[in-house]
């Protein structure tokens, strides 16, 4: 313990932690961390990260044309059907878009791994899943650069056209997004897959169960 000097306020720092006397207490410096100095740093590469209920609402032009694009982000979606798609089946289960909107591309593929999850562990390979809209658009973001001080923070220019970082399909009204194909004793199962799909998307679905066409 190193006690305060009644001549003035000084204090002396030798190691890591020290132990001060000031009015009776002790009070405990530690060294700062070194993550702290790094923060301006990270925040810097890290960008302000948009949320992605920003890019929902269908507005503007389509951006579509990769050819004129510096970079087009890959689509998160690969497959866009699963199961046996050479056997007819009769009956049909689809999760249809009750609003307009823009489903990124990650919201399809963990719309189709969760659906797909509950087929293929209740059905094996009695089924066929299709995924019909493609994320055709291309998204884009203005990152800025800010500090870790609140005085620091950067407003950027307004309507800046920025950089692609992900896809996104347009769904309208009453547009079919997945299609199921079952049998007759499986329309429970599929109704079942696709109310765990319709979490995934940011727009209220219908689940329409019909008997396909000879």
């Amino acid at each position: 313990m190193i006690p305060w000097k009644e001549s003035g306020l000084k204090s002396y720092m030798r190691n890591k932690n020290k132990a001060f006397h000031l009015q009776s207490q002790f009070v405990t410096i530690k060294k700062p961390s070194t993550n702290a100095l790094n923060i301006s740093k990270l925040a810097i590469l890290k960008g302000n990260g948009m949320k992605a209920k920003n890019y929902r609402k269908v507005k503007g032009q389509a951006y579509t044309r990769k050819e004129y694009a510096k970079s087009s982000p890959p689509s998160k979606i690969t497959k866009f059907t699963m199961g046996d798609s050479k056997t007819a089946f009769p009956m049909e289960a689809k999760l249809i878009a009750l609003e307009n909107a823009q489903v990124r591309h990650n919201a399809l593929e963990a719309a189709r791994i969760a659906s797909n999850r509950i087929l293929s562990n209740k059905l094996g390979n009695n089924y066929f899943l299709r995924i019909m809209p493609y994320p055709h658009t291309i998204l884009r973001e203005n990152k800025m650069i800010f500090g870790a001080h609140a005085d620091r923070l950067q407003d950027g220019m307004r309507h800046a056209f920025g950089k692609p970082i992900a896809t996104a399909a347009r769904v309208k009204t009453n547009q079919p997004i997945i299609i199921i194909g079952v049998n007759e004793d499986a329309t429970e199962i599929a109704k079942q897959a696709l109310n765990r799909s319709k979490a995934k998307f940011p727009m209220p679905c219908r689940i329409v169960i019909e008997k396909t066409e000879d």
